[in-house]
């Protein structure tokens, strides 16, 4: 018997979606394969980061303190 069915991983087991016709303790064989909206919906903070398109000042990375709170620290002067 084939029969596809969509899952979600618990962490610890795969956990079918719909009822499954199957006795208990039957041993099948599974195949992974994950869906395309699950994986858009964990980008990494990076591919976020840039897809946010963020415009500023060159210099965020150095004077970011003076950016957030509008005070200069012992870094930056």
């Amino acid at each position: 018997m084939k029969v596809k069915i969509n899952a979600i991983f618990d962490g610890k087991a795969l956990l079918p979606e719909e009822d499954i016709d199957l006795e208990p303790n039957t041993r099948v064989s599974v195949i992974i394969e994950s869906n395309e909206q699950d994986e858009k919906k964990t980008l990494s903070f990076l591919k976020t980061a840039r897809n946010l398109k963020l415009d500023g000042p060159p210099d965020w990375s150095t004077r970011l303190d003076e950016y957030l709170y509008g005070e200069m620290t012992d870094a930056g002067k």
